[in-house]
């Protein structure tokens, strides 16, 4: 961990006299969630309203590209819901003005009979309109979340590779990530929005038609409550955001002190304590600040409870002032009650509407403006003319000619000016200290990459006009950094070549080849085994296994071009030395690209290419390499001492005591 002058180390965590930072942890950087709720804590109200529409539009559209049929559902079960509710105030109001007035009381009921009955109609298709409603926005949601998560990954999985070492890119795509459920969060929450403004518009409507004073009434007793709920909101944002790398810092915490990965360590450097006194810390602080939202809050509330119980009681007021004028007969004041609090309920809505619909809308930005950027990282359109010229014939040889690329973060070029050929049927390996370019270069032959300037032919035509699909079928890659796909062992071999049938006898022959077989046959299930322990019944595999699973998935394709990044780096050595044979008896059927730090393992192959900060600094075969008396042979050197027993350090290596290789 990186400590400041006041932080501690574990040995004087929690002891007196000394400081107490808030914690050791540093400033993390921001993640997806922070871009909507860091706007909703900046914006003003008039800026959450002057946005709305924008994002109430933007949802809408979204949801009618998902599902037209749904969408429209929604729209006109909300505007009916509204109707419904105004034609129901109104029915309410004349059943009151038939009960109130003079007569009988049987008369009066069944003069009031038919207002009830058309209230029991709007009552009755209001709360179906609310059944529809709920059940299109529940249809609409997977439909939302395909249409939205489905775009993504389509961008997500085309962009070139070089896209993912641009920082911004990486930022970006963790914010979009959350695009679906924005998406999802954004239609609902506009929805619902849309329905309780209706709410709200149909009582205005309908005290408007009983009295037009009756709406100024109707403003003020419920404005108060909707500014303090918003006033709270905004609050709440605010406190949220200035938390929020306190509880990312509470996160990590977390996790260090409750995950298999960390526990070892934890205990073997008795890191117990320390990390439960930064726990401590930081938790400290957090409570003492949400004691201190928490008494904002309830003065916010409180006060617009307040301001808003002073308003209703100078609505009813004037109310009874109109009564006493006879302005309003008494059944219009008991509907306007009625309004009041059923205005209160649609407010309510709104107001907690408002903050969601900005938030998410801000997050679903994050999502729309990643795939308008990562536009520029989709594969360049092929320049060939001559469709039968697209797909690549065997390989016959590979030339690269004076390529170089450079990352973005990086002033100096990861490859510099290389040009060599590769023949069909040849084994090269690439050789070279850390940061020598070997597997950059390997990558963009691969066309996992773009050379920054130069070419790549396949058999004399530039890699940029072939079908890059169909160059990549010819290819297989075991690279360096491997996934661990949560998939059996099957499945894990499988994936190397999932354009033909995974045939058993396939898989389990090139396992054999990868030194693996016999390995997965004493799993718990054999090659049914899942290598996650996510899943129930899953196993974990060690390094060297993983790498074996890895190789047998270069070997299952049998492509003209195989391309071996560091493929035996945490195998044993009688692993090691069968999956180098596997590798020589490729030699004259199959083209094999080998990178290994391990120089015995490359004596055999036709030519060596060494690398130097990017540059092709030597070339040629082991012996050739060797009496030039070079980088390559100063290297090999270094490693053959190792395997040196004579006791005088001056003595020649004797040649059976250098790296056995068959």
């Amino acid at each position: 961990m990186t400590q400041t002058t006041t932080e501690q180390s574990p040995s004087t965590a929690g002891q007196p006299g000394t400081p107490r930072p808030e914690s050791v942890l540093p400033e993390l950087r921001a993640t997806w969630w922070e871009t909507g709720v860091r706007a909703r804590a900046e914006a003003g109200v008039f800026t959450v309203f002057a946005e709305l529409p924008r994002l109430v539009w933007t949802a809408l559209g979204v949801s009618w590209r998902a599902d037209r049929l749904r969408t429209g559902v929604v729209a006109v079960a909300t505007v009916g819901a509204g109707v419904m509710a105004a034609f129901g105030l109104l029915a309410t109001q004349r059943v009151l003005v038939e009960l109130f007035a003079g007569g009988p009381t049987a008369d009066k009921v069944r003069a009031a009979l038919p207002a009830l009955a058309v209230l029991a109609v709007a009552v009755a298709l209001r709360a179906g309109m609310g059944i529809a409603t709920g059940y299109a926005q529940n249809a609409l949601t997977p439909q939302v979340s395909r249409e939205v998560e489905r775009g993504l990954f389509e961008v997500s999985t085309q962009v070139r590779l070089e896209a993912f070492d641009a920082d911004a890119f990486a930022d970006d795509m963790e914010r979009a990530s959350r695009g679906t459920e924005s998406a999802i969060g954004l239609v609902q929450s506009s929805m619902n929005l849309l329905a309780g403004l209706a709410g709200v518009l149909a009582v205005a409507v309908a005290v408007v038609v009983i009295h037009p004073l009756l709406l100024v009434a109707l403003l003020v007793a419920t404005v108060p409550n909707g500014w303090a709920a918003l006033r709270a909101g905004h609050l709440r944002y605010q406190t949220y955001t200035a938390g929020s790398v306190r509880r990312r810092r509470l996160w990590l915490l977390q996790r260090l002190m409750a995950e298999r990965a960390s526990a070892p360590e934890l205990r073997s450097y008795g890191l117990r304590r320390f990390l439960l006194d930064q726990y401590d810390r930081v938790m400290q602080v957090e409570t003492d600040i949400q004691l201190v939202l928490a008494r904002r809050v309830t003065t916010t509330t409180s006060a617009g409870a307040m301001i808003g119980g002073v308003a209703t009681a100078a609505v009813y007021v004037l109310l009874g002032l109109l009564l006493i004028d006879g302005q309003i007969p008494l059944a219009a004041a008991a509907t306007c009650v009625l309004a009041v609090q059923s205005a209160q309920r649609s407010l309510a809505i709104v107001t907690f509407q408002v903050d969601r619909v900005y938030t998410e809308g801000q997050h679903f930005n994050d999502y729309t403006g990643f795939m308008t950027r990562a536009a520029a990282y989709l594969p360049h359109q092929q320049t060939g003319t001559d469709p039968a010229g697209t797909r690549p014939d065997r390989l016959r040889d590979l030339t690269v000619s004076g390529v170089s690329m450079r990352y973005p973060d990086r002033d100096t070029p990861a490859v510099d000016n290389v040009t060599m050929t590769i023949t069909a049927g040849q084994t090269v390996a690439f050789v070279g200290e850390n940061g020598s370019g070997k597997t950059t270069l390997a990558a963009m032959i691969a066309t996992l990459r773009t050379p920054s300037e130069g070419v790549i032919e396949w058999n004399g035509r530039p890699m940029s006009e072939c079908d890059i699909d169909g160059l990549r079928a010819r290819i297989a890659v075991v690279t360096q950094e491997y996934h661990k796909w949560p998939f059996t062992a099957a499945t894990n071999i499988a994936i190397g070549n999932v354009d033909t049938d995974a045939q058993q006898d396939l898989i389990e022959a090139a396992a054999a080849r990868a030194v693996a077989h016999d390995m997965i046959t004493e799993l718990p299930h054999g090659y049914e085994t899942l290598l996650d322990r996510t899943f129930a019944r899953g196993q974990d595999l060690s390094g060297g296994q993983w790498q074996r699973i890895t190789a047998a998935r270069g070997f299952l394709r049998d492509a003209e071009l195989l391309i071996m990044d560091e493929p035996s780096s945490a195998l044993d050595p009688r692993a090691e030395d069968a999956l180098f044979q596997a590798i020589r008896d490729r030699k004259g059927r199959a083209t094999t690209i080998l990178i290994t730090h391990r120089l015995a393992n490359v004596r055999h192959a036709d030519r060596i290419f060494v690398l130097h900060h990017g540059r092709l600094v030597e070339a040629g075969s082991h012996d050739d390499l060797i009496a030039t008396g070079g980088r390559y042979a100063e290297l090999f050197a270094l490693q053959a001492a190792g395997y040196d027993t004579t006791p005088s350090e001056d003595s020649p290596i004797p040649q059976q005591h250098l790296p056995a290789s068959r």
